[in-house]
């Protein structure tokens, strides 16, 4: 573990509570895999288990952050907060402007110890992880490098596309000046 990551506050992949799979996995049929919680109640998935009420109900998710284009059918009757950021995943696609929103949003929903927070785009692979990792950085003061490689610890399906990595940087170093 890098010298930087601040142990006490941030969570270890080495933890026992962060190891392997989250008990009572989902089976979504639907989704190439269940949703993954990367860190408490803040969880990553595809666009199928964000449409999915028994994957919503069951992990008791509040609020939904969308992170890609068209419509999200999420279920008409359960009272969920939603964000949803129009990106593309392309790697000229304009990952930066969406960031500050897209972190306060997780701020102020993970404020609330009984929010759970889904955070998907179509596939669940590179802009849905590039969001969580944005999250962390602004959070913890981590580098992109640290903030992938621990949400990689959790879902070895993330894998943002490398203009979102160097969008990451930019965002790293915009926080830094405002600290």
């Amino acid at each position: 573990m890098p010298p930087s990551f601040n142990t006490l506050a941030a969570p270890s992949p080495a933890s026992p509570s962060w190891r392997g799979s989250h008990p009572g996995a989902l089976s979504v049929a639907s989704s190439a895999q269940p949703p993954t919680e990367i860190l408490p109640h803040l969880f990553i998935a595809d666009l199928g288990a964000a449409e999915n009420p028994k994957v919503l109900i069951q992990l008791g998710i509040t609020h939904v952050l969308s992170a890609m284009c068209g419509r999200v059918l999420l279920p008409a009757n359960m009272p969920l907060a939603q964000l949803q950021l129009p990106l593309q995943d392309s790697p000229f696609a304009e990952l930066a402007d969406y960031l500050p929103a897209s972190t306060l949003f997780l701020s102020d929903a993970l404020r609330d110890p009984k929010a759970r927070v889904l955070v998907h785009c179509a596939q669940g692979i590179s802009r849905s992880s590039s969001v969580v990792c944005a999250y962390l950085i602004a959070k913890y003061g981590w580098s992109p490098e640290q903030a992938l490689r621990f949400v990689k610890s959790k879902y070895a399906l993330a894998d943002p596309n490398p203009g979102f990595v160097m969008q990451l940087g930019e965002y790293a170093r915009s926080l830094e000046r405002t600290r």
